[in-house]
């Protein structure tokens, strides 16, 4: 059964029809011909024989005047599966046959080994023709580590995410990815985000949600607002309020050693309003007045 993972991948370039054609060119270096527009058509591929083939997705290229110039059969891949070393020329042969037209298969393969089985050339017997499946993989997909970069090209940026999220760039593929991500309808951005969160493992989980919490804590809104949801409300209170009660607590002392070396002295009641105050501007105030203070009443006014 397709999960959201990869659910989620193939609506990205059912979303996006240039999306595929585009990194053929630009990541495969493939000769892409002159298109002028590039669409979604029906994925399954009907045969004579009591079997059908349902492709993940089809995409047409065609130029200005309308003729079929390519078609990308896009298949997402997560896991191996030998069967579909068979289905896939199946997909190439047929789609050709049928739209009269070139055609390739591109498998996204998130994983590195999933990618390094599915690039492997498929021999169609005896050595005498072969598929050779282009790979959408971590040997592939750059490494976008520059929040501007990522905004230029958000779905490739996902891509990279998804595909080094957890390598040693992997927080900042990430984090540059969020930031792209941030920019889109919120319903994209949150399949996105998804898609990206489920991808990590877990030591990045945590790298990442401790950015997540140090940027709130700090009031660096840095990450759209369905990121930092990701953080139970309750914990990153008590963590912002701990880090609030150490500055109070910092500052009261600060207080009572000025009092002490300006010789002023308290009664128990001026001692406990001191500790009982927890707001930091008043605190500072207090802490100005010392200066040229002569008694407690006049710090405390």
């Amino acid at each position: 059964m397709p999960t959201l993972e990869h659910n989620a991948l193939v609506e990205m370039f059912r979303d996006q029809p240039a999306l595929a054609p585009r990194l053929l060119a630009t990541l495969f270096h493939v000769e892409v011909p002159a298109h002028a527009s590039a669409a979604v058509v029906e994925s399954s591929l009907d045969q004579l024989i009591p079997v059908e083939f349902r492709a993940d997705l089809v995409l047409e290229l065609r130029d200005a005047s309308g003729a079929l110039v390519l078609a990308i059969v896009i298949e997402v891949q997560r896991d191996t599966d030998p069967n579909k070393k068979f289905s896939w020329p199946t997909y190439v042969t047929v789609v050709r046959a049928k739209r009269r037209c070139r055609t390739v298969v591109l498998v996204v393969a998130p994983d590195a080994g999933v990618a390094a089985w599915a690039a492997e050339s498929i021999d169609l017997g005896l050595g005498l023709g072969h598929v050779e499946p282009l790979v959408l993989g971590p040997a592939v997909v750059p490494e976008i580590t520059d929040p501007a970069d990522a905004a230029a090209d958000t779905e490739l940026a996902v891509l990279s995410a998804v595909a080094h999220g957890n390598g040693p760039n992997g927080l900042a593929v990430v984090q540059a990815a969020l930031v792209a991500v941030g920019q889109l309808d919120q319903e994209h951005a949150m399949v996105y985000f998804q898609l990206i969160w489920n991808a990590l493992r877990e030591p990045m989980r945590q790298a990442l949600e401790a950015l997540v919490m140090e940027r709130q804590i700090e009031g660096e809104a840095t990450f759209p607002p369905f990121v930092r949801q990701l953080i139970d409300r309750g914990k990153l209170e008590g963590i912002r309020e701990g880090k609030l009660e150490g500055i109070r607590e910092g500052k009261r002392d600060t207080l009572l050693r000025l009092l002490a070396r300006a010789g002023i002295g308290l009664t128990a009641n001026e001692s406990a309003r001191i500790q009982a105050c927890t707001d930091i501007a008043t605190l500072d105030r207090w802490i100005d007045n010392v200066l040229g203070a002569k008694t407690a009443a006049e710090v405390l006014s």
